[in-house]
């Protein structure tokens, strides 16, 4: 949790520097909102247990680190009677949850406001759910984000909490081992190399004093192949390439080359992917919604 590696952008908590530079936020933003393509199912699953874990259907909920608001259009709209406030650091990324919202007809329940996470939450407001999908990780102190939340949920509130379930795996249909063993020796990489968004909140969680009511996997397939998954795919080797340069052979880092050249695209092409969320749903234990042990983890 102390490492400072981030595997890709997801999420969230971008920094006020660099606000400028507009052609790579709208490259962050094609990250993310590719991304959310993928994993609309993880959303779906996560957006179903809020209101199962609650047992009502949430008034407010405060969406921290919105990114592109692909989360909050999620929550729009599984919850069509729900105020949303969306807490981003980069004002690029809050206009673009401004637009979204305007163009989903839901921007009369959306308020997207910029703040600097690392600075302490904004007023929130009261809500029923916090929701902080693949973004807690990017906080410098994420335990006193989470104390804060506390004091700041309605009554019976809870905490939702998505982080990856380890790097995305893309399995072509023809046998192609050369390009399973090079994600293998990448995940055994990033694994040891501490990238922050394969985290595990539990015991953090613990150690300030919330219950998880729920910790589970979700897991996301998509089984046809498609341009869709061969760009994901690109991006992932390009991260590999320059986060694990230190960690891999000449031989894989030679290789990731060839495989983000746009003279690669056909070896991608028929690229399936298996990818997952871990999901935590917790709440300060001075509440009171019921908990089965069943539910735990």
């Amino acid at each position: 949790m102390t490492s400072t590696h981030h595997p890709h952008p997801t999420g969230g908590h971008h920094e006020h520097a660099n606000h400028t530079d507009h052609h790579n936020h709208a490259r962050l933003a094609a990250v993310l909102d590719l991304d959310a393509e993928l994993m609309a199912d993880y959303l779906e699953d996560a957006s179903r247990l809020v209101a199962e874990t609650l047992g009502r259907v949430p008034a407010r909920i405060a969406d921290l680190g919105a990114g592109t608001g692909t989360g909050t259009e999620a929550l729009a709209r599984r919850f069509p009677q729900a105020s949303i406030l969306a807490v981003d650091g980069s004002s690029d990324m809050v206009a673009l949850v401004e637009r979204r919202a305007r163009e989903g007809g839901f921007d009369d329940r959306v308020t997207a406001v910029v703040a600097d996470l690392d600075d302490g939450l904004p007023p929130l407001g009261t809500p029923d759910v916090v929701w902080a999908a693949m973004s807690l990780h990017h906080i410098a102190d994420p335990q006193r984000l989470l104390r804060e939340a506390a004091t700041s949920l309605g009554p019976d509130g809870i905490v939702v909490i998505t982080e990856m379930a380890g790097v995305p795996r893309f399995v072509p249909a023809h046998e192609d081992a050369e390009l399973l063993g090079l994600q293998d020796r990448c995940q055994t990489a990033a694994a040891g190399a501490g990238w922050e968004a394969l985290v595990d909140w539990t015991d953090a969680l613990d150690d300030v004093d919330y219950e998880v009511l729920r910790a589970e996997t979700v897991h996301v397939r998509r089984s046809d192949p498609s341009q869709s998954v061969a760009r994901y795919a690109r991006h992932w080797f390009a991260q590999f390439r320059h986060r694990l340069a230190d960690a891999l052979d000449p031989a894989d880092l030679a290789l990731l080359d060839d495989l983000t050249e746009a003279d690669a695209r056909n070896r991608l092409d028929d690229l399936t992917l298996a990818a997952g969320r871990f999901l935590w749903v917790a709440r300060p234990r001075t509440s009171s919604i019921p908990t089965s042990e069943s539910e735990q983890r």
